[in-house]
């Protein structure tokens, strides 16, 4: 099947072109419906019990001064109480300095404030409209309410993601094929700057390192290496993000995965003349038309640095009533390559 980067038509999309979606006219969960209870066992089959099993992370974390799109940012502020910080604390003191009750309680806690659309995050189908229409024919003004969505939320994606994923790493197959690449602090491939991901390099990808066919339900993950970025060159990582364009999420969206992902800060090439204008396009084609939510800066460094690449994909979303989106982390489950069984004892 050919993919092409033909653009949609934004007045068709408001008249109704996209909805009900194939899910259904009241359908919230879009590919998320993919994962069954079949599903879930396969993913989990795919572990060998008598071999080593380890986790890896698939965050980055953040911090104070993380590069964030536009006026996002990351504040902390600690919350001492029961115990003298010492000098040149500059928090916040709570019930005084002296120890609580009989056993002279002190405890530490943290104030926050930030968006849960930074660092490593799951996007969901209020993220993005085409003019004010969203996933299923949702209207911005039905949706938007002060204090957060009145519909389809993080608290509505069902329960915690369980499903089979694949780091498709398109970095490392661009480095054996064009060598168009650098490596990061680590000796691992990353794209370069506004690098624009294609068809046949995922495909390309996919062939190098022997993945299964992507299935509907998968956790579809692009490999950039980009988000070493974020300690290396913070500046860089938000100026000239590679990605992929319309033909690309056309063909993810056909395998219908119940999300893809990508290590750079945003779906897609941060590229506005190659892009002709169009502002995050596979924005709107994954979460609009397909009900595919997609995840950004989503790290993949630890599995392939562990030369992991199928995994128990799991996701526990942190249900913010009104959320748009969610930036609890998830995490990979492997054997990892060449871990043999413990032996017996004697």
């Amino acid at each position: 099947m050919k993919f092409d980067d033909e653009k949609f038509d934004v007045a068709a999309v408001v008249a109704g072109a996209w909805a009900p979606s194939r899910y259904g006219p009241d359908d919230v969960l879009g590919t998320y419906n993919e994962v069954t209870d079949q599903k879930r066992a396969d993913a989990l089959a795919m572990l060998d019990l008598t071999r080593p099993i380890r986790t890896y992370s698939m965050g980055d974390g953040i911090w104070p001064g993380y590069p964030a799109f536009a006026d996002r940012e990351f504040a902390q502020t600690l919350v001492v109480a029961g115990y003298d910080p010492g000098e040149g604390f500059e928090g916040l003191i709570a019930s005084g300095t002296e120890g609580l009750g009989v056993s002279k309680l002190g405890y530490s806690e943290e104030r926050v404030s930030y968006t849960f659309n930074m660092s490593s995050k799951i996007n969901g189908f209020t993220h993005a409209a085409v003019d004010g229409t969203f996933y299923n024919g949702h209207q911005g003004a039905d949706l938007a309410r002060t204090e957060g969505v009145t519909a389809m939320d993080v608290p509505s994606w069902g329960p915690p993601l369980l499903t089979r994923g694949l780091m498709i790493d398109v970095a490392a197959y661009v480095a054996d094929t064009t060598g168009d690449v650098e490596s990061n602090q680590a000796g691992l491939p990353r794209l370069m700057d506004r690098h624009r991901i294609t068809v046949e390099q995922i495909e390309g990808a996919i062939e190098r390192q022997e993945l299964p066919e992507p299935e509907p339900g998968d956790a579809l993950c692009l490999r950039t290496g980009w988000i070493s970025l974020t300690r290396e060159d913070p500046e860089r990582f938000l100026a000239a993000s590679p990605g992929p364009w319309i033909a690309e999420n056309k063909w993810l969206a056909f395998h219908r995965p119940a999300l893809v992902s990508t290590d750079s800060w945003m779906w897609g090439v941060f590229d506005f003349e190659a892009t002709g204008g169009w502002v995050s396009a596979g924005h709107q084609i994954m979460l609009v038309k397909e009900g595919i939510r997609m995840a950004e800066s989503m790290s993949c460094e630890e599995v392939a640095a562990a030369g992991v690449d199928r995994f128990v994909f799991c996701h526990s979303p942190f249900r913010a009533k009104g959320s748009t989106s969610c930036s609890s982390p998830p995490m990979a489950i492997a054997n990892p390559p060449g871990a043999n069984p413990p032996e017996e004892p004697s």
